[in-house]
C-alpha cells in the first residue's frame, strides 16, 4: 500500500510540475507582450468569478473538505502527542516550526499537486490557456487555509476537552 501511495504521489507531483513548466513559456510571452503579470492584473480579478461557475467548480467544495478532514486527523495526532495548536506553533513555536511545516506539507502534498493540476485544467477549459502563477495560488489556497485552520482548531478543542471533562 505504501509503495502505491508513493508512486501516486510522484505521478501527481510530476504532472503538476510538467503542466506548470509547459505553461511557463506562454506566460512569459504574455507578460512581455502585455507588460503585466496575469496574477497581479485586473484581468485575474475579473476572471476569478468564472472559476466558481465554470468547469471544475466542484473542486471549490471537495478540495477544502478533504483538506479539513486531513487537518482534523493531524490535529488529533498533535493533541495526542502534546504538540501545540498548528497555527500557534507555526507562528510562535520556533522549536517546533520545522517539524510542523514538514508534517503539514506531507499531509497535503498530493492534494496541493492535484489542486494545481485541476486549476490548470479548469483554466484551459474556461480561458483556453494556462496561467501558471494563478494555478500555483488558487490550488494551494483551497487546500492550505482549510487544512491549517482545521488542524489548529481540532487540536485546541481536544486539549480543552481534556482539561475540562464533563462530570
Amino acid at each position: 500500500m505504501r509503495l502505491k501511495r508513493s508512486h501516486f504521489s510522484k505521478v501527481v507531483i510530476a504532472l503538476a510540475v510538467l503542466i506548470l513548466l509547459a505553461a511557463l513559456p506562454s506566460a512569459i510571452r504574455d507578460t512581455l507582450e502585455t507588460g503585466r503579470i496575469y496574477l497581479f492584473s485586473p484581468q485575474f480579478l475579473e476572471e476569478l468569478p468564472q472559476r466558481f461557475i465554470g468547469p471544475g467548480r466542484l473542486r471549490f467544495i471537495v478540495q477544502p473538505l478533504v483538506a479539513m478532514v486531513l487537518g482534523w486527523r493531524s490535529g488529533l495526532n498533535d493533541a495526542q502527542t502534546g504538540r501545540p495548536a498548528y497555527l500557534y506553533g507555526l507562528i510562535f513555536g520556533s522549536e517546533n516550526r520545522g517539524e510542523l511545516l514538514r508534517s503539514g506539507l506531507a499531509a497535503v502534498r498530493d492534494l496541493i499537486a492535484m489542486g494545481i493540476v485541476l486549476d490548470a485544467v479548469a483554466q484551459l477549459l474556461i480561458y483556453g490557456q494556462i496561467h501558471p502563477g494563478a494555478a500555483l495560488v488558487i490550488g494551494p489556497v483551497l487546500i492550505c487555509l482549510p487544512y491549517a485552520i482545521s488542524r489548529a482548531l481540532t487540536n485546541r478543542v481536544v486539549v480543552l476537552m481534556r482539561q475540562n471533562p464533563r462530570k
